[in-house]
């Protein structure tokens, strides 16, 4: 089990050093582009949308998981033929890079970045478009503080997206989990809209719903301890009570009013919420360095927890293969 706890905090490490190289022939890249092929509604008749979605997702999810599986099975039996010293090395290594790839850290804050440098060089005109690639909203009616609160809405809802449920799946189920989530995460991304994909993403958003349940939950724990360490409790939890179901779903809603309200800021959807109105007492650009306090310990916390989870209980796939 130390390996696996080795490959996690290698993998934490790698992201911090590289972020997320954009490249085409990054896995999740070519996993859009797959996505992108079948993922059109005007290939299918309306009435098989939804089964054509059902089976898409479900072989998508496959193709993309099982060549995880195959470099872990493979890596796993190398092992007999190499000192245990340097087969163990090459597995975390490996393993650290392939998990590396199921989840996103630093580029969440390069992304806030990227919007608010395009905000302040090019106004809200090259604001919008940066924080278009962010969101699915309409960007081009948002004023100065919306376009933040699109970029900074995507940095709290992608705590769990793009950290902690990886992450979480990685404990429970190894590098297999941790892409099979990924797959279902970045086709909701895709499809998962009440617009003419409806039908044909339902089942991606219903899949992504169901996995990030307990991630999301788990996150505002985590959250919920973080700000009461630091004496934000009560705004914290009073948002959290008041505005997490104002965000629609079961799940984004849980961090972004807690992140709201513990930063004591505000995120702002024109025309359909506004989370942490209440405990507000300053904008979105003073509050950021605690907004990426809390998305940064809340990542940490969820780590060291994972990791001591796994040196406990010896982690399913992990255990069972004996590592």
């Amino acid at each position: 089990m130390a390996l696996a706890v080795l490959t996690l905090l290698l993998s934490l490490v790698i992201d911090r050093l590289m972020g997320d190289p954009q490249s085409r022939f990054h896995p999740v890249a070519m996993l859009g582009n797959l996505i992108a092929v079948w993922g059109r509604p005007g290939l299918y008749p309306v009435r098989i949308q939804r089964i054509a979605g059902v089976v898409f997702a479900l072989a998508t999810a496959c193709i993309f998981t099982l060549p995880f599986l195959i470099v872990e099975r493979c890596l796993l039996l190398a092992g007999a033929y190499l000192s245990p010293i340097l087969s163990a090395v090459i597995l975390v290594i490996v393993s650290a890079f392939l998990l590396k790839v199921c989840f996103a850290w630093r580029c969440l804050e390069e992304h806030v970045e990227n919007v608010e440098s395009a905000l302040k060089s090019g106004g809200e005109g090259s604001g919008r478009e940066a924080v278009q690639r962010l969101v699915s909203r309409d960007a081009a009616v948002l004023k100065d503080e919306e376009i933040l609160s699109g970029a900074f809405e995507s940095m709290a809802e992608n705590l769990v997206d793009s950290i902690i449920s990886p992450l979480f799946f990685f404990t429970i189920f190894g590098l297999a989990g941790a892409a099979f989530y990924r797959a279902a995460n970045t086709m909701d991304a895709m499809l998962g809209y009440k617009d003419e994909r409806i039908r044909l993403g339902w089942f991606a958003a219903r899949i992504d719903d169901v996995l990030n349940y307990i991630p999301a939950r788990f996150s505002g724990l985590v959250l919920i301890l973080y700000f009461a360490a630091r004496g934000k409790f009560r705004p914290a939890w009073k948002t959290f009570i008041a505005d997490r179901k104002k965000r629609e779903g079961f799940n984004g809603g849980i961090p972004m009013s807690l992140i709201a309200g513990g930063c004591e800021t505000a995120f702002v959807k024109p025309g359909v919420y506004v989370i942490g109105g209440e405990c507000k007492k300053r904008s979105l650009s003073e509050a950021k360095k605690d907004i990426f306090s809390a998305v940064r310990w809340a990542s940490a916390i969820s780590a060291v927890i994972f990791c001591a989870a796994m040196t406990a209980a010896g982690g399913v796939i992990f255990g069972m293969l004996g590592i």
